[in-house]
């Protein structure tokens, strides 16, 4: 697939952590998470990234966005400045400030706009994860579940990216709260022409939302597919026994 067609491409990459703090002489072994990881992120589509717990779901999120370095291979960003939407909003937004201070935060780091723009696309983003205006002077402790991860999608988006992790982004919701979030990330797929890597355990979810799936099995993609492909032919073993289970 040509370059341009394409908003993220990971390579033969294998990644993971070294025993031991910062302030410790000698660090312990190195234990390897990911193993050989190959996949792209297409633009404007929604990959889903499903595994068990522990198979290095979350590692690999954290490599893709350089918060983990590869031992080996390569990650290629087609667009500027990823964003992460986090599973629990009310441990990622800072509860002591306003939801306006929260989302005018990163424009006011980035420093390319004045005042007057950065309070302009405040507002415009509220509008877009339909959130009322009024929001803007509360903080997270006195928002909803739904409407804290609502304030997490406008923050990851504040600045305009083209590519997102949303890790878990709806497990903590209930189901008719999941719904609207699910909705609403489609929603601004289409009017933002953006990309996903969806993170989820759910796989009900992911049929309702993703557009391909990679199944990630102790740090290895072991399949990937269109979701039809995936959830209606699976080639292996592992891939029947995660949608047995979730049945």
């Amino acid at each position: 697939m040509s370059e341009e067609k394409l908003a993220l491409s990971v390579r033969h990459v294998t990644s993971g952590y070294r025993d031991g703090g910062v302030f410790q002489r000698r660090k312990g072994p190195y234990q390897e998470v990911l193993h050989d990881v190959t996949f792209d992120v297409r633009y404007g589509e929604i990959l889903g990234l499903v595994g068990e717990s522990g198979t290095g779901k979350s590692t690999l999120a954290r490599t893709i966005l350089g918060m983990v370095q590869p031992e080996s291979g390569e990650v290629i960003h087609y667009t500027k400045r990823p964003q992460m939407i986090f599973q629990d909003p009310y441990s990622s937004l800072n509860p002591a400030y306003t939801v306006a201070w929260i989302l005018e935060e990163p424009l006011r780091i980035y420093g390319k706009y004045d005042q007057a723009e950065r309070q302009r696309r405040v507002r415009d983003m509220l509008e877009r994860v339909e959130l009322p205006e009024e929001c803007l002077a509360a903080r997270p402790s006195e928002l909803s579940g739904g409407q804290r991860q609502r304030v997490s999608i406008a923050t990851a988006l504040i600045q305009r990216p083209k590519f997102l992790i949303a890790d878990e982004p709806v497990s903590a919701l209930d189901v008719t709260i999941q719904a609207q979030i699910l909705k609403l990330l489609k929603n601004l797929r289409d009017e933002l022409e953006l990309s996903y890597l969806f993170i989820s355990h759910d796989l009900g979810v992911v049929y309702q939302l993703c557009d391909r799936v990679l199944v990630m099995k102790d740090g290895r993609v072991v399949e990937q597919g269109t979701v039809d492909e995936i959830f209606d032919h699976p080639q292996q073993d592992y891939t029947r026994q995660l949608l047995a289970a979730a049945e």
